[in-house]
């Protein structure tokens, strides 16, 4: 397996560091001292630097003007992000401008891509349905107005000409859904389809209710209410919001990762200074040996993670579906992140719980992280299935 990377890549983990090298974890109030969220909005600042830096439209192709790179380079960024806690959604928006791109309509994503890029148009997407648990598509459904109504046989698939859809149903915690410009809503036709509506925020119909996150950030229950969504605003094409959702999920497998590299960075730091003996407690076997386990989880986080981001840049065929890797991928980095954390607490002691350093903000983002897309016993289920269906050997 050859995880080297291109130099466009390379170029842009580079692009990525300086922008975040300013950055500091502790911007946001904290979320053990705030009873709601944490701020009202997400970091504009660095939402702008990160469109200046054209790190926004860096997997959009050069129509819409990106720089035509992969999920692996989105992956990247999103890994050093998690390393500052970047309050911005640079996985939302950017998965789904993509999904536009590789399967939407032409004229849409003519409008909406390069404002995206730029920074000027905000993307999010509802991936968690009514609970978190059912598939998302289910929560809502999509039923074309201006159809003819068979006897019988409910409403047709799809909408008459000149028509559209209307959405009924409900998203539970969307992230950064009051700050996007549209919330991309998976949804299911009356054939079963599942189908993603890009849907604008202030659409009549729409409705948001504040719900806060583990880290202390702003979500939103996204209600919909026979919402009115135009025809070339409804993405039908099969396999669309599978692969979305697999991008979503890999791009989350980043996240632990680069959050878990920082997190474990802190505790070498933290144990080799503190001493007790007379000695660096990192010296210590006991301290040495749970380090040493944490760093083993990290690699097989990162060896995961690319070989998802590959089978998803590539469309390469393999053994099992491409959403097998990135089931092992969300399993790794669920359990992994979460140990991670737990290790650097104990290996800090009581100063890991003091709200003026900011291990306890990255503890908060990890349990977040690890339970967002489904935690790590949702995805042994999923590969179990695949498992079942595709037989290896």
């Amino acid at each position: 397996m050859d995880f080297t990377f291109t130099e466009e890549q390379q170029a842009a983990v580079e692009a990525a560091r300086a922008v975040f090298s300013d950055i500091a974890p502790d911007r946001a109030p904290s979320p053990a001292l705030t009873p709601g969220a944490v701020a009202e909005d997400i970091d504009r600042q660095l939402w702008h630097e990160l469109a200046r830096t054209d790190l926004l439209g860096l997997t959009l192709s050069p129509d819409h003007g990106g720089a035509g790179l992969d999920p692996i380079a989105l992956c990247l960024v999103l890994r050093e992000s998690a390393k500052v806690l970047a309050r911005v959604p640079l996985l939302e928006s950017c998965a789904v401008a993509m999904a536009i791109e590789r399967y939407g309509d032409r004229t849409l994503a003519a409008e909406l891509l390069p404002r995206a890029g730029r920074g000027e148009l905000i993307l999010t997407v509802g991936a968690n349905g009514r609970s978190g648990h059912d598939p998302a598509e289910l929560a809502v459904s999509a039923r074309p107005y201006g159809a003819v109504t068979g006897a019988g046989d409910g409403e047709t698939d799809g909408p008459a000409e000149g028509s559209g859809w209307l959405l009924d149903g409900v998203q539970s915690a969307v992230p950064w859904a009051q700050a996007a410009d549209r919330i991309a809503v998976p949804a299911h036709t009356a054939g079963g389809r599942p189908v993603l509506a890009l849907v604008p925020r202030t659409r009549d119909g729409v409705t948001l209710a504040d719900q806060v996150s583990t880290n202390g950030e702003r979500l939103a229950e996204v209600r919909l209410e026979a919402v009115r969504v135009e025809a070339r605003e409804l993405i039908d094409a099969a396999g669309c919001w599978d692969w979305l959702r697999s991008l979503l999920t890999t791009g989350t497998c980043a996240l632990a990762l680069g959050l878990g590299e920082r997190v474990l960075a802190m505790t070498a730091e933290y144990t080799g200074k503190r001493e007790q003996f007379g000695f660096p407690i990192a010296t210590f076997q006991a301290v040495a040996v749970q380090a040493a386990d944490r760093y083993i989880d990290l690699r097989a986080m990162e060896a995961t993670l690319w070989q998802a981001a590959w089978r998803i840049s590539t469309d390469t065929g393999g053994p099992l579906p491409a959403a097998g890797d990135v089931a092992v991928a969300k399993i790794w980095a669920s359990d992994g992140v979460r140990r991670v954390v737990h290790t650097a607490q104990h290996l800090h002691g009581g100063f890991g719980a003091d709200t003026d350093y900011p291990l306890h903000r990255y503890h908060a983002w990890a349990k977040q992280i690890e339970l967002s897309l489904g935690p790590a016993a949702a995805h042994e289920e999923a590969l179990g299935d695949l498992l079942a269906a595709h037989p290896l050997g």
